[in-house]
């Protein structure tokens, strides 16, 4: 695999905190020297750092706000604004509404409001939102979590990822999977709940189905629920898709395409 392939690693994928060896949600994104960091959750920017400093990310793309998806963004600030990281601008962070309000709210201690804008410049996230990064185009879809939650396709050189974010199977999601290499799909649940407008993940049976649907052309199921093993998660997700089904094990790289 070369430099500049188009590639996937797994920085953590534990839910709803870390364990021992796997940190919770992130991944590195790689390009043609772009790097973007999906999600950072508990733990993963430690992982971050074996592959890319801070200063030398192109882009931050956040999910949605539960911790296990953007609690070390707390710990980047203080990375990017007072230790041995030099930014020369700051950086291009893609998360939902209000994150920008939510990360001060913590950091400030005092009267003065902390600079959260001088480590990142915050583009909140909407239905649609298509931006690049580097060697990527990233297009973003709102998907259903009861909150506000968004999953992301990232294009590069004619092949796609697609990451779900936390959501319960919808339409948006199955539509920006289409055709896409690498589908990266939650599977925390691991039964369906009864009442449909309480529902916020999939079960790995129903990543499996978004699989098929979308026609993805091979399934990673990650942020697999402590109920579950990750070798019962793929068993149970190539019930419903009969393509490559593999884990999102931390460590782990997948080349797209």
């Amino acid at each position: 695999m070369t430099g500049d392939s188009f590639r996937l690693t797994v920085l953590g994928s534990a839910t709803p905190y870390p364990s021992v060896a796997n940190p919770c949600s992130g991944y590195l994104v790689s390009c043609g020297g772009t790097r973007l960091w999906m999600d950072a959750g508990t733990g993963t920017l430690a992982e971050l750092q074996r592959h890319v400093r801070l200063d030398a990310l192109d882009a931050i793309w956040i999910s949605h706000l539960h911790a296990d998806h953007c609690a070390d963004l707390l710990t980047a600030y203080y990375g990017a604004l007072f230790a041995d990281v030099r930014l020369t601008a700051p950086i291009p962070l893609y998360g939902p509404p209000g994150i920008a309000g939510r990360l001060a709210h913590f950091l400030t201690n005092t009267a003065t409001r902390s600079p959260v804008e001088s480590a990142f410049a915050v583009t909140e996230l909407h239905d649609g939102l298509r931006v690049r990064a580097g060697a990527l185009t990233l297009t973003t879809r709102s998907v259903a979590h009861g909150m506000p939650a968004f999953a992301v396709r990232v294009e590069a050189a004619g092949r796609a990822l697609v990451y779900s974010g936390d959501t319960a199977p919808c339409t948006n999601l199955t539509a920006l999977a289409r055709g896409c290499d690498v589908l990266l799909c939650e599977a925390e649940s691991a039964t369906r709940d009864a009442a449909e407008d309480e529902r916020v993940h999939h079960t790995p049976e129903e990543a499996g189905d978004t699989a098929r649907a979308a026609g993805a052309a091979r399934l990673v199921v990650t942020h697999v629920g402590r109920s579950l093993t990750p070798e019962q998660a793929v068993r149970r997700a190539a019930t419903r898709f009969a393509g490559p089904v593999d884990h999102a094990a931390p460590g782990r790289t997948f080349p797209v395409g």
